[in-house]
């Protein structure tokens, strides 16, 4: 899917100076970088929800039961 992305001035350099210092194309370094974002945000999740889970397992469980 094609996608517009707005970046300040600082952004953008920020990114070029990566890509060439990387040679890469600014694409590959935005797209790197939303993975590895959303990854870390999925994993953080997974682990919140693993703990909660844990830390209430007897509340759920008579949930459960209800």
């Amino acid at each position: 899917m094609a996608m517009n992305l707005r970046l300040t001035d600082e952004q953008t350099e920020a990114l070029r100076t990566t890509a060439e210092r990387e040679g890469r194309s600014m694409q590959a370094v935005a797209i790197q970088a939303i993975e590895e974002y959303t990854s870390r945000r999925a994993q953080r999740r997974d682990a919140l929800l693993a703990r909660l889970t844990s830390q209430n397992r007897e509340v759920l469980d008579r949930l459960a039961d209800a």
